[in-house]
């Protein structure tokens, strides 16, 4: 399962300055509202040291990292759930999305115009909530209006969907309307699955991302401050990132380079590390590998999959035909330094269909279909 987050903020606050530089790929930039036109696609491969040191220990064909896809949008204004602005032609996708980075301006600079007239990030972050929001509410009246042929229904499972829905519907209406997230609902399983189709913007975890100047990287800004106070009644990660030293560490072309300009700078991981950090954290994603000859490959899987469903992220075959699978963790690897010292030592288990996989796993599936 690939890793994706849509990228949402008012306009020049910062967006495809910090999608361009954590993908490397070129977004239109400039200093005026509704710069970017159409939205930005960007794939990046997710950094993990644990995947170079198995590669050295277990040298193979082909190295494969995970990925992270970011999409950026057009800037949200208010008003852009009414057509104002060019956003709303957008949200479609970012609808599809595992999680929202909400960028937020927390800098000061009279030559970068802010589309409000001036700095102020509660505000900022209640504009686009409540957009986003209002958007979701158009969704779910269509739904709510359909409600009634989808209870009529001669199929027993979308009358019993439909009943669960209802209520949740309501809840939703009432909700979205004050322009308060869906996410603030405490649904459970049964009744966010009835809704699952929806793709609500506002039910998908959302990271707070704060654009700050060099002199604010490394202490909170006041405005920073406000994030975090806000962040920390929803529920949400916050990362901070200065656009502008992202910008210059994606025109360096080695890692060494890199790092030492993180170290000049007083930072101990780049912005894109940060954010693939905190969407991990966010959505409950972990990593397991695979090694052979062929390749060393890292794969995404949500936090308490077992062995059938991690082994399904790889084909579905594998989780339908599951037999076993052979498991040992990296940092045995690490420590003993070859697969066959982990066999002598007993550290290569064999797992069945209950076996709950563990970040950092080195796995082998046995499966027949």
């Amino acid at each position: 399962m690939a890793l994706n987050c849509g990228i949402v903020g008012l306009p020049n606050v910062g967006k495809s300055t910090l999608f361009s530089a954590l993908t490397a790929a070129p977004a239109e930039a400039a200093n005026y509202p509704f710069c970017t036109i159409n939205p930005n696609f960007g794939i990046v491969n997710v950094p993990d040291d644990r995947l170079i040191k198995i590669s050295k220990l277990i040298p193979p064909q082909k190295l494969i990292p995970t990925t992270v896809e970011f999409v950026d949008i057009a800037g949200l204004v208010r008003g852009a759930s009414k057509g104002e602005g060019l956003g709303n032609q957008f949200l479609g996708n970012i609808r599809q999305v595992g999680a929202i980075v909400h960028v937020v301006r927390c800098f000061d600079d009279d030559n970068i115009v802010h589309v409000e007239g001036n700095i102020n990030p509660a505000r900022d972050i209640e504009t686009i909530e409540i957009e986003l929001a209002l958007a979701d509410l158009e969704s779910v009246q269509k739904r709510f209006e359909n409600l009634g042929k989808m209870l009529r229904s001669n199929d027993k499972k979308t009358v019993e969907k439909a009943k669960i829905a209802e209520p949740v519907l309501k809840q939703l209406l009432e909700q979205l309307d004050k322009g308060i997230p869906a996410r603030n609902l405490e649904l459970d399983n049964e009744q966010l699955e009835s809704i699952k189709d929806l793709n609500l913007i506002t039910l998908k975890k959302q990271i707070y991302c704060c654009n700050v100047d060099e002199n604010s990287i490394s202490a909170d800004n006041e405005y920073v401050k406000q994030v975090k106070e806000i962040a920390s009644k929803n529920g949400s990660d916050v990362i901070v990132i200065c656009g502008k030293l992202e910008s210059e560490i994606s025109e360096l072309e080695s890692d060494e380079e890199k790092r030492d300009f993180l170290n000049a700078a007083g930072l101990e991981e780049s912005g894109l590390d940060q954010m693939i950090r905190a969407a991990y954290h966010s959505l409950e994603l972990q990593t397991y590998f695979t090694a052979g000859e062929k390749e060393v490959r890292a794969w995404t899987f949500r936090k308490g999959y077992t062995a059938p469903q991690a082994a399904g992220v790889i084909h579905t075959d594998f989780e339908r035909g599951f037999i076993r699978a052979e498991v040992y963790h990296c940092t045995d690897l690490f420590h003993l330094g070859s697969e066959a010292k982990i066999k002598d030592a007993g550290k290569l288990r064999i797992e069945g269909k209950e076996y709950v996989v563990q970040d950092g796993d080195v796995m082998h599936f046995r499966f027949n279909v």
